[in-house]
């Protein structure tokens, strides 16, 4: 049994979950990708660049495996002051409050420039986070990466079991109408994929992200 506090402050009691194959696989799929998509990211890198003022690529802080913290690396799809302009947004109008309370994401959402409305529509700028994969924070199918807020108000004890695997660039949520589903919802599916994982599983999931992808079904 393992324990840990960390300055996120979230607190991880439970047992990792190795499967060895599943990391080996993970490498070779992340290389493999990482080198497919190379003409298409430079010229994407450069685009971001042209659009807006900012990096390229950005990374935000995550919770992973054995609650330990990460930077979660993508494409950026945001305004470099998209914090500030989403409290002023937040704060002007009660209702986007409350969609933002209950799914931590707004479906008209001011801080997402054009070239990243198509990123996210496209889920391109996650492709970053197979650098993530490699260095070992993520694995290619897994539960979601999310910031230390999102566990401490809607995951509960169930954050010891869920945390016990990698977060995934893919998964159940992502197949299952990603941000069209509730935050608990999104926390049921996480906690069925740590319950049923498998090379299998993972590999059924990675070849229904496929479709989910080119229609763009809750992509936002």
């Amino acid at each position: 049994m393992a324990t840990s506090a960390i300055s996120t402050g979230i607190r991880f009691e439970g047992a990792i979950r190795h499967l060895p194959l599943k990391r080996i696989c993970d490498i070779f799929f992340s290389l493999l990708a990482l080198t497919l998509s190379l003409p298409l990211t430079l010229p994407l890198m450069l685009i971001i660049r042209l659009s807006s003022r900012g990096p390229a690529i950005y990374g935000q802080l995550r919770i992973g495996r054995g609650g330990r913290p990460f930077m979660c690396y993508k494409f950026r799809s945001m305004y470099a002051n998209a914090e500030h302009r989403l409290q002023a947004l937040l704060e002007s109008d009660p209702a986007l409050g409350a969609e933002w309370q209950a799914t931590r994401k707004l479906k008209k959402d001011p801080r997402i420039t054009r070239i990243g409305t198509f990123l996210r529509k496209t889920s391109l700028d996650e492709l970053p986070q197979f650098l993530n994969v490699l260095k070992g924070d993520m694995s290619v199918v897994g539960p979601r990466p999310v910031v230390a807020e999102e566990i401490a108000v809607h995951y509960g004890p169930k954050a010891n079991k869920i945390l016990t695997v990698r977060p995934g660039i893919t998964g159940v949520w992502q197949v299952s109408g990603r941000s069209d589903t509730s935050y608990a919802e999104r926390v049921a599916l996480d906690e069925y994929y740590v319950d049923h994982r498998s090379l299998w599983v993972d590999l059924k999931l990675f070849s229904k992200t496929i479709p989910v992808l080119l229609t763009r079904k809750g992509a936002y």
